[in-house]
């Protein structure tokens, strides 16, 4: 099928009334693409007053409520049953499309064995990149980061903010796993990373694709250019990292890690290394925090992985079940 012919939903949740002018902008974004968008879907996670608001606001949006626990994957799987659309892509309330986002996006289905495309994902500072930042780590804040593929090419996992599938696939495979994800703004990433492993293990033949001309930009306020957020992030990212293994098993769960630990970070260290040498001092504290963002992801998933096998361990002895803390 010609991505010409094509029909597209595009579905993004909110959940606080917080982002109330940055979800209108997202909205006029998708409202302004090249490629027109068939649907939109805006998913109101558990929030009455914002579904009111929402639904008289904006008549030329299919607003619905998340009718699944609280929290990413219940809302986006309350997008995707809503949505009629060949291609299904997803966004945030508070991303901003740039205008031939979905013409990029479908342009990237070229073959029918390439079943879900993503794209860049461009942080914007609303205060200004911290110095200390490392664009390895771009992750912390929900954006591509350094080590990503610069071109188009197969990968193994999509990132939410900008991410699209064909629907029949997408249906194909079952729900986002619950349990996983963002809940209420608590940054726990994972479930669309299980997702897209479950559905490259189900069906190996489909590919993935990151298309970097796809672009959206991310939102980042101030509260979330801090160390201690940097330092929260990391920690629930190595846990969450831990809970999707737990599904999809560590062989295919830290594919992509194993290259990003033993080739990406390092090379930023040197970098920032050597941007300290030539005269940007912050070249060591970006290398800095990437050796401590490594060892709190690191020490929070062996610590997650740990509790659970203690646990497991109990219960296989038939004695009532510790709960030992993972964080």
């Amino acid at each position: 099928m010609s991505h010409s012919t094509q029909t597209v939903s595009v579905v993004l949740r909110t959940y606080t009334a917080q982002r109330w002018p940055l979800l209108l902008q997202a909205v006029d974004t998708i409202r302004a693409q090249t490629h027109p968008v068939d649907q939109i879907v805006l998913v109101v996670d558990h929030n009455p007053e914002l579904y009111a608001r929402a639904c008289a606001t904006l008549p030329d949006v299919h607003v619905v409520e998340n009718s699944e626990p609280q929290g990413s994957a219940g809302a986006w799987n309350s997008g995707v049953a809503a949505a009629w659309g060949s291609i299904i892509a997803f966004t945030d309330d508070d991303a901003l499309a740039d205008p031939d986002w979905i013409e990029q996006l479908l342009r990237g289905y070229t073959q029918p064995t390439i079943v879900g495309v993503g794209g860049t994902i461009e942080p914007l500072w609303v205060q200004g990149r911290p110095a200390w930042f490392p664009a390895e780590f771009d992750w912390v804040v929900g954006c591509t980061y350094r080590g990503m593929p610069e071109h188009d090419a197969p990968i193994r996992n999509l990132i939410g903010c900008n991410m699209s599938f064909r629907g029949e696939v997408l249906r194909a495979v079952g729900a986002f796993r619950e349990g996983i994800g963002h809940v209420a703004g608590k940054p726990v990433g994972g479930d669309e990373t299980e997702l897209c492993i479950r559905l490259r293990q189900q069906f190996p033949h489909y590919t993935l694709l990151q298309r970097p001309a796809a672009r959206v930009r991310h939102h980042v306020p101030a509260s979330r250019a801090t160390w201690a957020y940097f330092r929260a992030r990391c920690a629930l990212e190595g846990y969450s990292k831990a809970v999707v293994t737990r599904y999809v098993g560590a062989q295919h769960g830290l594919s992509s890690e194993r290259s990003y630990t033993f080739k990406t970070l390092p090379r930023g260290v040197l970098r920032g290394c050597r941007d300290a040498l030539r005269g940007d001092l912050s070249g060591v504290r970006r290398a800095a925090a990437i050796i401590s963002g490594l060892g709190i992801t690191s020490g929070s998933y062996a610590r997650t992985r740990i509790s659970a096998a203690m646990t497991a361990w109990w219960q296989h002895r038939h004695l009532p079940a510790a709960s030992f803390p993972v964080q």
